[in-house]
């Protein structure tokens, strides 16, 4: 009996921390600063989680942060969403680093938003500096 619970604890602990891991995500440039710098983890909520839809990317609002898979450039883009317009193709969002001069070069569609950053009483949740360790490993 002492065996089957020891198993179930260890099982219980991978899992938790698989959904933990899923939720953060590493800031690779500080295109956003001062609102998160580069090596900080914000902790994400998912468009599409193992088949969950955590959250509608048609619901997002100006001022979201989100993050999503650019056709510019080659990791995913943690950028604020600054206008919501539509076009002949449907809605799309308008988004820029807050540190960046200029929004970024493309329309950025619902499908390709695959996280938004979660905010708690309008507080971003921020774990600071955790992802150098991340960013070490992968040489960026």
């Amino acid at each position: 009996m002492k065996d089957h619970l020891e198993l179930v604890t260890y099982i219980v602990i991978l899992l938790a921390a698989l959904i933990l891991s899923q939720h953060m995500n590493v800031v690779v440039s500080g295109s956003m600063e001062p609102v998160f710098y580069r090596g900080d983890i914000v902790i994400v909520e998912k468009s599409d989680f193992f088949g969950l839809q955590e959250f509608n990317p048609l619901d997002v609002k100006k001022g979201d942060i989100i993050i999503y898979n650019a056709n510019w450039f080659p990791e995913p883009v943690i950028h604020r969403i600054i206008d919501i317009k539509e076009d002949e193709n449907g809605v799309y969002y308008i988004t820029k680093g807050d540190n960046n001069p200029v929004p970024d070069p493309e329309k950025v569609r619902p499908s390709q938003v695959t996280a938004r950053v979660i905010k708690i009483d309008n507080h971003l949740l921020i774990i600071p500096k955790i992802g150098y360790i991340t960013l070490w490993i992968k040489g960026l």
